[in-house]
This record gives C-alpha cells, structure tokens and sequence, in this order.
C-alpha cells in the first residue's frame, strides 16, 4: 500500500488547522474572560470609591447640620440679649451678647469646616474607575503610553 504525498500533506495541513482554531477558541476565550474580570474589577471600584465619596460628603452635611443649630441657639441668645437690653441698662445685655457672639463664631468656623469637607467629596462621580475604564479602553484599541510620554 502506497500513500500519495499530496494526501498526506492536506491531512497534516487540516490537523494545523483545527490546532489553530483550537489556539484561536483559546485565546477568544481567554480575553473574554479577562474583559469580564477586568469589568468586574472596575465596577468595585466605582463602589468603593461612591462608599468614599458618600462618606465625606455626610460629615460635611452633618458639619452644616451643626452650624445651623449653634447659629440657631447663637439667634435664640442675641434674642435674648435685646430682651434683656431693653429691661437693664449693661451688665445682663452685654453678657448675652458676648454668648451670642461667641456662639456665632463657633457657627462660622463648624461652617468653614463643612464647606471643606463637601468640596473634598467633590462631584459624585467614580474618577478613578472612569479613568481606569479609559486606560483600558486605550489599551485595547492598541493606544500604548509609551514611558516618560503621555498621551493627550
């Protein structure tokens, strides 16, 4: 029994082939697989980073919170420094006004402090998973950073 070359040659080349194939399923596969990690991992980022946002953004609301009721207690006190200026001539006016004053500087830097803290918070977004969603947006479409570069 004799084999002819040119048979043996597309049966090898059909075995290549479906290696390739096999390869290629592979490899799909793999990068599948990757892309769906790589979304997860990006989605608990943008979580962790809203938990982060969420978290500032309360203690400066909750340092509002305080200012106005100190401001309001500082209003029932100059209240009560005109109440009482009208019904003594110094001594109990001048010491209610000085509690009020002192209760509106309190009011005036817990403000300061609240103001700090929301705009540390800033806007609600994820910048560092949208910026990490891009890198890899870039990075799949072949836009390679090249070292000590960047591109725009």
């Amino acid at each position: 029994m004799t084999t002819r070359p040119e048979l043996v040659r597309r049966e090898t080349g059909l075995r290549e082939l479906n290696g390739q194939h096999a390869n290629i399923g592979a490899l799909v596969s793999q990068a599948t697989s990757d892309l769906s990690q790589l979304v997860r991992d990006e989605v608990q980022l943008a979580k962790t980073e809203l938990k982060e946002k969420g978290k500032e953004a309360g203690v400066g609301a909750g340092l509002f919170g305080g200012a106005g009721a100190i401001a309001l207690y500082g209003l029932g006190a100059l209240v009560a420094a005109a109440i009482l200026g009208l019904a003594t001539a110094l001594p109990a006016w001048l010491s209610a006004l000085i509690v009020a004053a002192v209760l509106f500087a309190i009011a005036a830097v817990a403000a300061l402090l609240g103001k700090r803290h929301v705009g540390r918070a800033g806007p609600p977004v994820p910048k560092r998973a949208v910026d990490g969603v891009h890198e890899d947006l870039e990075a799949l479409k072949g836009h390679h950073q090249r070292e000590g570069k960047s591109t725009p």
